[in-house]
């Protein structure tokens, strides 16, 4: 049964005495002064039985955001599935870099033919597969589920802390030599299990509009904090996961982290406003953000249409040759070796660099590597295309 409550709970707090893990002789003296005795770390309160009462101008906002996404939804089941994969690696790509994890679309796509050392870039492949691993359990989303999207996420750079509830004290902002001072600091690790089963129950009620409810399960996520690294990136997966599980979209990623990307720093005092009572400003950031996403995801799509029709006026090929796959291979893996081009077409090697080569004389493909074994080849349109989209997030 939901309770009528119509205040949401802010956070508690309790003390704990600081013991740093660090050598002491690693620590200048005044941080040492500076973090010793008790600091105080969140409670975060149950909210699986906690009736949800917003504004009527937030739910308002949040309906025609909803029903935005809907319609998005609705047009992309026309939309080829190198389209809808090309969204998934835009909005993992977003929000990575609210974690300040940068890389260009050509590195990252270097990245997933394993082609490139940038430790950025391959954080943010390794997204794209938390976000892929994150939809596909989206219907037996559980405590399972989240540590698999986060092994995902980290079991390539991280693997010791990768998929494991945090052992430890975590903190926002402040100093690296201990909580004191912090912008916030979460619960304990020992209520981190408890919390996060409180979420679940959460996120499994019917009762709530899905936009509402995925805003709010993001929030309480990040307050819980459960990992040591990759909260952010695992919770905003979390958010994409609820969407679907919920039925909201199907064929769709809707790049919502692009939106919070056009304005942190609103999407950081609304989950502060979250701790302290207010769900209303992230539903709010998530409403707005949704908005901006739709249609940054509808200008992306016409872009990506305009070029993959301009491609098919240049290709000089048969109807039925492997030239044409190939093109729409590039839409969603702009940069491609020969290998990769065989194994996706299942063609011959022969086939392979033949359609490569009429690519290249239509100009829709350049060789970058300027190599005669293990050779690259990008599609400059849709790289600059996705790199565009990012330096432009969509703005409210």
């Amino acid at each position: 049964m939901v309770s009528d409550a119509k205040l949401w709970p802010s956070v508690d707090w309790e003390e704990w005495e600081w013991r740093s893990s660090l050598n002491p002789d690693a620590i200048p003296r005044a941080a040492r002064r500076r973090h010793s005795g008790p600091y105080r770390a969140a409670i975060v309160p149950a909210i699986s039985k906690v009736g949800v009462a917003l504004p009527s101008a937030t739910q308002s906002l949040a309906d025609q955001a909803t029903a935005e996404i809907s319609r998005f939804d609705a047009e992309s089941g026309g939309i080829t599935a190198p389209f809808a994969s090309l969204l998934l690696r835009t909005e993992s790509a977003s929000s990575s870099q609210i974690e300040n994890i940068t890389a260009g679309a050509k590195a990252i796509a270097m990245a997933e033919l394993e082609e490139t050392g940038k430790l950025n870039a391959r954080l943010n492949v390794a997204n794209v597969r938390s976000m892929r691993a994150a939809l596909q359990m989206a219907d037996s989303l559980d405590a399972a589920a989240i540590l698999q999207m986060h092994a995902t996420l980290l079991g390539g750079t991280e693997p010791r802390i990768a998929g494991v509830w945090r052992d430890r004290q975590v903190w926002i902002g402040g100093s690296n030599y201990g909580p004191h001072g912090a912008e916030f600091v979460p619960p304990a690790a020992r209520r981190v299990p408890d919390a996060i089963d409180d979420l679940i129950r959460f996120m499994r009620r019917d009762d709530l509009p899905v936009l509402t409810q995925a805003a709010i399960a993001h929030a309480q996520f990040e307050t819980i904090h459960p990992f040591l690294d990759g909260n952010g990136r695992t919770g905003r997966a979390l958010v994409h996961s609820l969407l679907k599980g919920k039925g909201l979209v199907r064929e769709a990623t809707v790049p919502v982290s692009a939106g919070l990307l056009a304005d942190t720093r609103s999407y950081f005092d609304a989950l502060t406003g979250y701790r302290e009572g207010d769900p209303a400003a992230i539903v709010e950031r998530f409403a707005h953000a949704s908005l901006a996403a739709v249609d940054g995801g509808r200008r992306l799509a016409s872009a990506i249409g305009a070029i993959r029709a301009g491609w098919g006026e240049r290709i000089q090929a048969r109807r039925d040759a492997a030239a044409w796959e190939l093109a729409d291979l590039l839409v969603r893996q702009p940069v491609v070796h020969a290998r990769l081009v065989q194994e996706e077409l299942s063609s011959t090697s022969a086939n392979a660099h033949r359609a490569l080569r009429q690519l290249v004389e239509a100009g829709v493909l350049t060789e970058i590597t300027g190599r005669k074994r293990n050779r690259l080849w990008q599609a400059r349109d849709v790289l600059d295309a996705l790199d565009d989209f990012t330096a432009h997030s969509p703005r409210r």
